[in-house]
């Protein structure tokens, strides 16, 4: 029988693989710290992404791990969470206070991308990180009633604005500030200025994540916007049918274009549920995302169904998220949003930032 040390300790916990980034806890760098005391062991690890509702998890496999060795006869596990600052595109500069801006982009309407960009951001909040959300789509937006918001927004200054909150989360949108009825005839300059405006002149305060909810399409705004937002990474929002995973594909070449990593692909829709006897089917066909996400390499984040209550509690302003925060439907936006915040942690820091450390400890 080894001795417990804390090299041997290491080796264990080289066999654990975090399934959301997938990499082991060792080679990751996710183990800051092992302590010895005869056949007694205490760890530190620290995630690159929030994951609060996974961590008591993980230190059960990890405890369970090193318990399981006859050399250790207890173990301690201690988990923190630390997010960092990622890289934009070559020539912009981070938003003040903002560590990343993640895109939520689907290339296509009508797909749910904007219900799935609410619930990423309030996702995103469950597992512990201070996150704001911006709606993007000056023709259409949604993200007010969604996050059940309202009301124009103060002006301190008058200069910058006071976001309203919904749900705790910080929320801009043009819909805040015009009419809901009333359409808005701009040409490509003007929404661009516009969204430059609401992203710029927010008092977003100190964020890990901001969400932004792009319109849809690949044209001339989508791409300008994709060029002059300061993006970390994107999500890519697609049903499983051929039609809609064409434009979903446009949209991931456009975002390679200018530079901008896609995190990983949701498939929403990917089943319907019966509100009435509960049967779960493919209408809209099998594996479509999974398949997109193998042909260019990047990961299905995962797999949203059809069901009426999403749609219903995003038109009511409570999100699936909040609504049913223990319901399977929740359960599968956190996994989402912890996927993609790992996927992010897994790119380049940017170094010339610095940001207060946020923790949230599991013990």
């Amino acid at each position: 029988m080894n001795a417990a040390s804390a090299e041997y300790v290491k080796q264990l916990l080289s066999a654990v693989v975090d399934p959301h980034d997938g990499r082991d806890l060792v080679g990751s760098g996710a183990l800051r710290g092992v302590g010895v005391d005869g056949d007694r062991v205490t760890v530190d690890i620290q995630l690159a992404y929030p994951a609060a509702t996974w961590q008591a998890e993980l230190a059960e496999r990890v405890r369970s791990v090193l318990e399981a060795d006859p050399a250790i006869a207890a173990a301690a596990v201690g988990i923190g969470t630390r997010v960092h600052a990622h890289q934009v595109q070559e020539g912009l500069k981070p938003l003040t206070g903002v560590k990343n801006v993640i895109a939520v982009a689907s290339g296509k309407g009508g797909v749910g991308k904007s219900t799935v960009a609410a619930n990423l951001a309030l996702a995103l909040k469950a597992e512990g990180a201070a996150v704001g959300i911006l709606d993007a789509d000056i023709y259409g937006p949604s993200q007010p009633r969604m996050m059940g918001v309202s009301g124009r927004p103060e002006s301190p200054d008058g200069k910058t604005i006071e976001p309203p909150r919904g749900h705790g989360v910080p929320t801009m949108s043009i819909g805040l500030l015009v009419d809901e009825e009333t359409p808005m005839i701009w040409r490509g300059p003007m929404v661009t200025q516009a969204l430059q405006q609401l992203l710029g002149d927010t008092r977003w305060g100190e964020l890990d994540y901001l969400v932004v909810d792009l319109p849809p399409g690949t044209g001339d705004i989508q791409l300008t916007l994709s060029q002059r937002v300061p993006v970390a990474g994107v999500v890519i929002v697609t049903t499983p049918q051929d039609i809609a995973l064409l434009d979903a594909r446009k949209a991931l070449k456009m975002f390679d274009k200018v530079k901008v990593p896609v995190l990983g692909i949701v498939e929403n829709m990917a089943t319907h549920v019966c509100s009435a006897c509960g049967h779960e089917e493919h209408v809209f066909g099998a594996g479509g995302g999974e398949r997109m996400a193998a042909q260019y390499g990047v990961p299905l984040l995962g797999s949203l169904p059809l069901d009426i209550r999403i749609r219903e509690q995003a038109d009511g302003g409570t999100p699936t998220v909040v609504a049913l925060p223990d319901s399977d439907l929740a359960a599968r936006y956190r996994a989402i949003a912890r996927h993609a915040a790992a996927q992010l942690s897994l790119r380049p820091r940017n170094k010339s930032i610095a940001f207060p450390k946020i923790v949230v400890q599991n013990g």
